[in-house]
């Protein structure tokens, strides 16, 4: 099997030759097979000759010619080592230039509530809220609709653009209370605010729930896939990847736009990250939430490894590789970039949760808001 290194030697030594690697991925088996695009050079176009020139060459094929890279390529790109600051840097640049392109300057903020915490029925090993682990979180029902207009108004004085309620529990069916209670909330919030896009998470929901919520005035389900179809029964097993995938389809079916992604940390490799992504990708996913974990103690993955900085950095790019067109959004443990966090809003990412998320501690709007308009971006 040859390595990445092995890979730049090939390519420095047959500068201007064609020839396909051929190599076993970890994550989906089957072969990787590599370099079919220098076929290109029979439309007259100069052939990549080097990992620095193939970055090049896919940004330019996205750019120019709306270029869905491939699995493989994707994966190759993934193997940069993450200590290669100058092909790294070439990469985060070129992810920022498709950004740019396909997006602009715009970035988007969003908010949260912690609308109903604890109890949860559902395994999910990363999660605080979870019955089956002891976690010493906060246990309440759902709030009032009182409470989360003040906290609603609170975040839009503060500039935020989106609000979500956030509940624990596995999902909703269509008819219960609780359902009823939030569509109540949901359309106090509208009538009390001007500006706020309203959007909701409540975990694995039918068409039904989903119509009420559209009803209600919400624009935009939240939905994580959380990680890919091969390591997901590694994080849960009390529901499956495809209710989250039906869940998604079903929001879209009503209308909802639809905000998914994942954690990174939770275990997974790289090339399941990657398969992730693809998986947004077909399913025409146009907001995605990075999260990284932040280890909950009382929890399975309480003492799971922490992902590479650069690693972080390098995921992100290739999301934006991959999805060119989407908001690619900060979340949960984006903290635990410390100093590099900046440098995520130069490789892709151009949308953010703010304020307090979850169980875990984030940043403030003031704090985000500076930080985004001094990297040159309009709120």
């Amino acid at each position: 099997m040859l390595s990445y290194t092995q890979v730049i030697q090939i390519l420095s030594a047959r500068k201007g030759m064609r020839y396909m690697l051929k190599e076993k991925n970890s994550a989906g088996g089957g072969k990787f097979n590599f370099f079919n695009f220098l076929k290109e050079k029979d439309n007259n176009q100069a052939e990549p000759s080097n990992v620095k020139e193939f970055i090049s060459y896919l940004k330019n094929k996205i750019i120019n010619e709306k270029y869905e890279i491939t699995r493989e390529e994707a994966i190759f790109l993934s193997q940069i080592p993450n200590n290669d600051m100058e092909t790294l840097n070439i990469l985060f640049n070129a992810a920022d230039q498709i950004r740019e392109v396909f997006c602009g300057k715009y970035f988007d903020l969003c908010t949260i509530i912690n609308a109903k915490s604890g109890k949860c029925s559902e395994n999910c090993k990363y999660c605080a809220q979870s019955v089956h682990f002891k976690t010493g979180t906060d246990v309440y029902g759902l709030i009032s609709k009182e409470l989360a207009l003040y906290e609603a108004k609170r975040n839009e004085n503060e500039g935020a653009h989106r609000f979500s309620l956030v509940t624990s529990g596995r999902g909703l069916n269509g008819n219960e209370k609780e359902l009823d209670k939030l569509v109540e909330i949901y359309k106090y919030i509208g009538e009390h605010t001007s500006k706020l896009e309203l959007c909701a998470s409540h975990g694995i929901c039918t068409k039904e729930a989903l119509q009420k919520l559209v009803d209600a005035g919400v624009l935009t389900y939240h939905h994580n896939l959380e990680s890919s179809r091969r390591f997901y029964p590694n994080v849960c097993t009390s529901h499956s990847y495809d209710d989250r995938i039906n869940t998604i389809k079903n929001a879209k079916a009503v209308g909802l736009d639809v905000c998914s992604g994942g954690i990174f940390g939770l275990g997974e490799t790289i090339e399941d990250r990657i398969d992730m992504a693809l998986d947004l990708r077909a399913l025409e996913i146009h907001s995605v939430p990075i999260n990284v974990l932040t280890p909950i103690p009382g929890t399975p993955f309480e003492n799971n490894e922490e992902v590479n900085p650069f690693e972080i950095l390098k995921t992100i790019s290739i999301y934006r590789f991959i999805m060119p067109k989407s908001f690619l959004r900060y979340c949960g443990g984006r903290i635990k970039l410390g100093e590099h966090a900046k440098t995520g809003l130069r490789c892709g990412i151009n949308s953010a949760l703010t304020g307090n998320f979850l169980t875990t501690t984030g940043t403030t709007i003031e704090t985000d808001k500076k930080m985004i308009k001094e990297l040159g971006y309009e709120i």
